[in-house]
C-alpha cells in the first residue's frame, strides 16, 4: 500500500520557512522540530528563496 500524501496549508509553509531565514537554524532541525521530510522543508526555502529575487 503506498502512504497519503500529507497537505500543508501555505500558513504552515510559510512559517516554516521564515524559521529557517529568520532564526538561522539549519533545515534538517527545523523539519525534525516540525515532523516534516528535510527535502520537503528545504524545496520550500528554495522556491522562497527564488521568490525574493
Amino acid at each position: 500500500m503506498g502512504e497519503t500524501r500529507r497537505r500543508f496549508d501555505p500558513e504552515f509553509r510559510a512559517g516554516a520557512v521564515r524559521i529557517v531565514r529568520e532564526r538561522r537554524k539549519p533545515i534538517a532541525q527545523v523539519a525534525k522540530d516540525l515532523g516534516i521530510n528535510a527535502g520537503t522543508l528545504a524545496n520550500w526555502v528554495q522556491m522562497d528563496r527564488l521568490a525574493r529575487e
